[in-house]
This record gives structure tokens, C-alpha cells and sequence, in this order.
């Protein structure tokens, strides 16, 4: 089986990560607003804009975890393949 980590551009201009083993479900259940309380059903229309597949559920949920805690242009580089700048972002900037 395959897990998928997923990033959602919402209409709000906002970024969704997520975590399923089906992402065209998982993408028509966001996109369709099958859970009222959900994150994103309040900022639809979205767009599938990047997705990266894992044998294992574990490493899909570390992969989660670590682009929930990335800045919007550290995902915005990842998520346009601009490698360069994203290991620029990754540097920690000292004072």
C-alpha cells in the first residue's frame, strides 16, 4: 500500500497538509466538504498542488509533521521545485 502527504492550496490562499492512502478520495472528500468542521471546508475551492507517495504510514506522517512546521515560503519553494531556495530557507539565521 502506498500513503500519500499532500498539500492543499485552500481559497483563502492558505496551505492544507495532509496525510491518507488514497488521494483522489481523500482530495474529493476535502473538495466535496464532507466534514463541516473540517479545516478546509470553509476556505473551498482547493487545488491539489503537491504530493509525495511513501511505502510506509510512518514516514507519510513525519513527512506531515515536518512540513506543517515549514513557513509558507519554504512550502512554496517545495512546492514549485526550487530547490536552490529551499535549502536557502532551511538555514537558520542568526543575528
Amino acid at each position: 500500500m502506498q500513503y500519500y502527504t499532500y498539500i492543499l492550496l485552500c481559497s483563502d490562499d492558505s496551505y492544507y497538509v495532509g496525510v491518507t492512502n488514497n488521494i483522489e478520495r481523500r482530495f474529493s472528500e476535502h473538495t466535496t466538504g464532507e466534514n463541516s468542521t473540517s479545516y478546509t471546508y470553509s476556505r473551498r475551492p482547493l487545488k491539489l498542488v503537491y504530493f509525495v507517495s511513501s511505502e510506509y504510514i510512518i514516514n507519510a506522517i513525519a513527512r506531515e509533521k515536518q512540513l506543517k512546521g515549514w513557513t509558507r515560503k519554504k512550502k512554496e519553494a517545495l512546492i514549485n521545485g526550487w530547490e536552490g531556495e529551499l535549502k536557502d530557507l532551511a538555514k537558520k539565521k542568526f543575528k
